[in-house]
């Protein structure tokens, strides 16, 4: 799914969202010179790997936090993990670097991606700010909701600490 077929199937869903377009930005650095409505809704998203390259993880946490790969590794029982390359990335979620998001998973045709998502995004107002495939643009959804569009695809999602 691209962008605009994102944003169709959230209406199609009449699942409540809100669309910040921006200029492109590539990390969490360059999202802070874009005017956000809700800058602490805003999600960072980790695309890795495991050692075999048999397992992928999205990991996607509060944009402030960082994530401690090995202390994810040893919470988990995963192998050793590093980041994903970028043709992995593509093949897998049909992204490129920078445009990571959760949402991306709705191309994983192979249910091959496990989501672990923060679960600080079910505090306070239950918002997240993911791009809707396409790092031009901010979607401002509920995390249940999230959660659902993903379960229904067919992925493993867990709610975790970090």
């Amino acid at each position: 799914m691209n962008k605009q077929e994102i944003y169709d199937y959230l209406k199609s869903e009449n699942i409540w969202h809100e669309i910040t377009e921006h200029e492109a930005v590539y990390n969490m650095q360059e999202l802070e010179s874009v005017e956000l409505p809700y800058p602490e809704a805003d999600g960072k998203n980790l695309f890795v790997r495991d050692d075999k390259k048999t397992n992928y993880y999205l990991i996607t946490v509060k944009g402030d936090k960082r994530v401690d790969l090995k202390e994810f590794r040893r919470n988990h029982e995963t192998r050793n993990l590093s980041f994903a390359s970028a043709d992995d990335l593509m093949n897998i979620m049909g992204l490129i670097p920078g445009a990571v998001s959760p949402l991306g998973i709705l191309n994983d045709s192979e249910l091959k991606v496990h989501f672990y998502i923060d679960k600080d995004f079910m505090k306070d107002s239950h918002l997240i700010g993911i791009h809707p495939n396409d790092n031009t643009a901010t979607v401002w959804l509920k995390v249940e909701d999230l959660i659902d569009i993903i379960k229904e695809h067919g992925n493993a999602v867990e709610v975790t600490e970090f």
